[in-house]
This record gives C-alpha cells, sequence and structure tokens, in this order.
C-alpha cells in the first residue's frame, strides 16, 4: 500500500461538502450525482443523515476528480455491496464548504483548503484532515490549427491577465487570443489564478482579464477550445483530449519547454502541477478510513493512471 502524506490542518474539526457538475454544458452548471450501493435511497440523502447509518458514505467535490471519484466509487462498491457510497460534485470550494456544514463525510478538492474555511469550521467543531490521494498536471491547452507550441509562466501570466491580446505576441498569427477559465468556485481555478498568474507571489493582486470567458466546467473548456482556433484554456490532464493541443510550459523563457506527463508530475520538471486532495472532519474511523486507505492501494491507484491522473509514486 502507497503511503501518502496527510495532516491535521487544525486541532478544530471542519466539514466541507463539494458538488462537482460532471455534465455541466455552457452556460448551465448540471449537478451530477451517482449513489452506488445495495439498498440506496432515492435522491443520496444528506450526510449526516447517511452517515449516521453503518456503511454509507457522503463524498461530494472538486470538478477536477470528479469523474476519478466516481470510477472509485464504483470498484469499491462492486467489491464492498454492503457499503453505500454517494459521490457529488459541484467545485472545490462548494465541497468544502459542505464538510463544514456537516453534509460530507470526504470533500474532493483540487486545491488545498484555505485559512479562513478553517476559521469558518471552528463554531462546528469540526477536525480537518487532509489526505493526498493523486497527483495532476495543468495542461494549458489551444486548438489544433494554433502553431504556438510553447510558452512560459510569464507569457501565460501575461496572456491570462490581457497584457498579451494576440496571438503574433508570443510567435503565433495575428488572431486576438480568447481566453477560457473554470468558474471561481473551481479549485483548478484557484491554483491557476495563485501559481500560474500570480506565479506563486502571495502579494500579487494579479487577477485573470475581464474578457476571460468563464466556463463551469472541464468539458465544457474542452468543447470551446476544439471549436475556437483562437481560444486559449488549462484543464487537468485527464480531461485533455487528442482533439487539442496541448503547450509545452517553461519555469522561464530560457526553459526547458516541458510537457505534462506522469513522469514530468512526479520529477518535478512541469511546472504546473499539484496535489489531489481528500478531507475528512478530523482522523477518519470506520467505513470512511476504510475507504481512504483502499483508495492508496495499488488497485485504486491503476485507476488514477487509467483515467490520466498522477499516481502517488
Amino acid at each position: 500500500m502507497r503511503q501518502a502524506p496527510h495532516r491535521l490542518l487544525s486541532d478544530r474539526p471542519l466539514l466541507v461538502s463539494m458538488v462537482t457538475p460532471v455534465q455541466a454544458r455552457l452556460g448551465k452548471v448540471l449537478v451530477f450525482s451517482l449513489c452506488i450501493g445495495l439498498l440506496l435511497a432515492p435522491g443520496c440523502r444528506s450526510a449526516k443523515t447517511e452517515a449516521s447509518e453503518s456503511g454509507s458514505l457522503q463524498n461530494i467535490g472538486s470538478d477536477t476528480m470528479v469523474n476519478l471519484a466516481l470510477a472509485w466509487a464504483e470498484a469499491y462498491a462492486a467489491q464492498h455491496p454492503e457499503t453505500r457510497l454517494s459521490v457529488t460534485g459541484g467545485g472545490s470550494g462548494t465541497g468544502i464548504a459542505a464538510l463544514i456544514n456537516g453534509t460530507a463525510d470526504i470533500a474532493n478538492a483540487s486545491r488545498q483548503i484555505k485559512e479562513e474555511e478553517i476559521a469558518e469550521a471552528q463554531p462546528n467543531g469540526i477536525f480537518p484532515r487532509e489526505h493526498v490521494v493523486a497527483r495532476d498536471a495543468i495542461a494549458v491547452v489551444v486548438h489544433p490549427s494554433n502553431p504556438v507550441d510553447a510558452l512560459s509562466i510569464d507569457q501565460i501570466s501575461d496572456i491570462y491577465q490581457g497584457t498579451i491580446t494576440n496571438w503574433n505576441q508570443v510567435g503565433g498569427q495575428d488572431r486576438p487570443i480568447v481566453l477560457l477559465s473554470r468558474e471561481s468556485n473551481s479549485g483548478t481555478h484557484v491554483y491557476f489564478l495563485e501559481e500560474v498568474i500570480r506565479k506563486g507571489d502571495k502579494q500579487s493582486q494579479a487577477l485573470f482579464s475581464r474578457d476571460t470567458l468563464l466556463l463551469p466546467s472541464s468539458e465544457g473548456i474542452s468543447a470551446e477550445v476544439r471549436q475556437n482556433p483562437n481560444a486559449i484554456g488549462y484543464d487537468g490532464l485527464g480531461y485533455v483530449t487528442p482533439d487539442q493541443k496541448v503547450i509545452a510550459v517553461a519555469r522561464d523563457g530560457a526553459g526547458p519547454f516541458v510537457y505534462p506527463t506522469a513522469e514530468t508530475v512526479n520529477n518535478g520538471a512541469y511546472p504546473i502541477a499539484r496535489d489531489l486532495y481528500m478531507y475528512t472532519a478530523g482522523e477518519p474511523v470506520g467505513t470512511v478510513a476504510e475507504y481512504l486507505s483502499w483508495i492508496l492501494s495499488t488497485e485504486a491507484q491503476d485507476i488514477v493512471i487509467e483515467l490520466g491522473f498522477v499516481p502517488l509514486q
């Protein structure tokens, strides 16, 4: 069994609930929920109700992670039919809010929980526990016809701030750049803002350009990139399809320019990579502990590979 880092985020309990739109279309968020197991009640009852019953578990969270969470839940339920698993999405922020409100046993997040979210949990007497369950690269993607092959972090930051507005400024054709982003509640949006646009500078106040088109799902970004030759977007590596062009990225203009792969994520060569998290309300016990232990197993980490994410080493 692989060992993943985890940390107790405070001496206070935390409840986080996440809801992720898996099949969202442009301009509309569709909340997707999957209930797995025997005798599963229709509609997936609240985590407080489910958690009070033996062998039931509410798993809510990140859009980036939702397909992975669903695959894990299906595989686990096939081996443990006595366990009822409900997986829903809505973004890392929404998920963390659910843990805080006591409506999730496990919250999925593609970013770390914030200090203010921990503080918000204090009155509920909840102790947040962080579990790293997989890794991911954020791929920068463009239309296949775009001749641009490589960009530095500085260039990507300038593009998304609206300083660079035409593809000919970075070696492309004389075309306006169309900016695509996930919505602000997305953990991927937050990570991209903090680590790419602001380049990891906690004092930076840089923001996405007001011309950025905010889309509710990874599928929305993929669809727009496929049909718009002027578009640039970003997405978790597991959501990149062959009909998108992935850009090689460098930490600075001197290079090297690196493509996102499992190898370049784990060896630190690809500069836009992150851990993926599950959060529990304190040290997990019972069904939650058993499920998290299984997620770190070779079997579960093989599913990570199958879905295009990066397994824990």
